[in-house]
This record gives C-alpha cells, sequence and structure tokens, in this order.
C-alpha cells in the first residue's frame, strides 16, 4: 500500500481494501535519501495500527539496493540504504524487511554471493539487537539477479555469519517464472519439498501471491491478477489451505489501481479459494 500523506495512511489504505496485512515501502522505493520520521507521524502510524484491524505490517526494501554490487561503492550505499530501512522498520515495529538478495552484474554467482552475505553481515553488525530481521526474497532470476533457484538462495544463508537473524519471504510469481511449477500438487509438493532441504520451511515469514503474466520458465518478474495469469487459481487455492503456512502473512503485489478495485477484487477471490478448500 502506497504511503503517500503519511506511513498511517498505508493503514488506512488496506484497512478500506479490506485487509489483514498491509505491505509498505518505509520511504520513497526510487530515491536512496529520505527524512527521518518524525515524533507524530511514528505515533500516528501505532495509533492507526491499532485501530485498523491491520493484523501485520511487513515493509520492502528500495528497488535501488544491490547488496551484490561488484561495485564496492554502489555495494556499500546500498548497505547504508538497508540499515537505514531497518532503522525505520525497528522504529514503527516492523518485524520483517523484505529485500531481493542483489545482482552479480557480471562477477560471477560465486562472487555475488559472497558480496550479499558480506553486506547482510555489515548490517546485521549495524542494527545489532534489533527485532527487526530481514527476510530475502526468492527472485525471478532476471538479469543477473541471485536467489532465483533455492541452491543459492540456501548458499547465501549459509555464508551470512549470524544466519539465525535471516528469514526468506517466498514470492509465487518468481519462483513460477524461476522454474518451480506450482500448477499442480505434485510440482507444488516438489517445490516446497526442494526449499525445506535446500533453505528450511521454518525460515519462512512472509509470501508474495502473484499470478503470472509470462509463461513458465520465463525468468522475468511480471505480475498478474489472481487467476488470471499462468499459474492459475488452483495454485493459490492450494498455498492459502496448506497447513504448514497458516498464520503467516501474504500480500498481493498488483497494481491497485486508484480506487483498489482490482486488490479488493483478487481479496476477494482468495477468500474464496480459502473458503472452497476440501
Amino acid at each position: 500500500m502506497s504511503i503517500a500523506g503519511g506511513v498511517a495512511e498505508a493503514l488506512n489504505r488496506g484497512k478500506a481494501a479490506g485487509c489483514e496485512c498491509v505491505q509498505i515501502f518505509t520511504k520513497s522505493s526510487r530515491q536512496w535519501v529520505s527524512r527521518p520520521y518524525t515524533k507524530d507521524e511514528i505515533e500516528a502510524f501505532k495509533l492507526t495500527l491499532g485501530e485498523s484491524g491491520v493484523r501485520m505490517v511487513v515493509a520492502h526494501d528500495s528497488y535501488l539496493l544491490n547488496l551484490g554490487a561488484p561495485d564496492d561503492k554502489l555495494r556499500k550505499r546500498s548497505v547504508a540504504g538497508l540499515i537505514d530501512e531497518l532503522e525505520r522498520c525497528e522504529t514503527l515495529g516492523v518485524p520483517y524487511l523484505i529485500a531481493h538478495p542483489g545482482a552479480h552484474v557480471g562477477s560471477g554467482e560465486e562472487a555475488g554471493i559472497a558480496a550479499i552475505a558480506r553486506s547482510i553481515d555489515e548490517a546485521h553488525k549495524s542494527c545489532a539487537g534489533f527485532r527487526t530481521a530481514i527476510a530475502l526474497e526468492i527472485t525471478a532470476g532476471q538479469g543477473s539477479n541471485l536467489g532465483y533457484r533455492f541452491e543459492q538462495m540456501g548458499q547465501i544463508f549459509d555464508a551470512v555469519k549470524e544466519n539465525e537473524r535471516l528469514r526468506l519471504c517466498f514470492d509465487t510469481e518468481h519462483a513460477f517464472a524461476a522454474g518451480y511449477d506450482l500448477r499442480d500438487a505434485e510440482g507444488y509438493e516438489r517445490t516446497f519439498g526442494e526449499l525445506d532441504e535446500k533453505v528450511g520451511l521454518k525460515r519462512l515469514v512472509a509470501f508474495h501471491v502473484n499470478d503470472s503474466l509470462k509463461p513458465f520458465h520465463s525468468r522475468v518478474d511480471r505480475h498478474q491478477h489472481i487467476g488470471k495469469g499462468y499459474i492459475g487459481a488452483e495454485a493459490f487455492r492450494r498455498l492459502i489451505n496448506d497447513p504448514r503456512f497458516a498464520g503467516l502473512p501474504m500480500c498481493l503485489e498488483t497494481e491497485p489501481g486508484p480506487d483498489m478495485a482490482d486488490i479488493i477484487a483478487d481479496i476477494a477471490t482468495l477468500h474464496q479459494l480459502l473458503e472452497s478448500r476440501n
């Protein structure tokens, strides 16, 4: 949800759409620097959260960050940006900051994974004792982005020194684009079986529920409304009724439109799939 007009407004928008969980950017996702929250903004956020009926808030980091950049100047700037966002989440009481691992930009997978782990280590050191945790997000594998194979994600977790602080976010469209077929029961179970083996389902703290605008294994990050893409409604029926993931926040990431009608329709579709479980 947009934070235009103040970060608390995201909660009001979520309430209006019927959301139980809201994902926010802690600042503009297209700017490196933003002013700190005022005391009034922090108090308004916490008060509105208590009154809105929204049960969980998670945050997503800026699209500018690249924790795996071979250019150390950009990598360090990205770490500073990550630390700023962790501090913002900690101030608001947001438990998880969802972050794309990063891209190797030609340096190679091994070097990229090492850079990502080093960046997270630096952020952890700066944010010692924080309640807010980084949740790395499965990627679609577009360009040189890492974290699109579960084995890669496991290697990143293993390389982070304090990896007990690290968590995982599963994006359905990203996984589908990366070659994990969720469309039938066999593919669904194989996907989460491999994820458990390579990273661990216990690491999962959030889902992004997005259908796919592009066909299977496209390696392209393009979201579609629930049931209107190449994944199809049945996969989402299976996911939202999976007892292993009961209670975990599941956020939509399609464009809400000016009146949020598309998001409201997606939420209604998910409720129908939940209510029609066997």
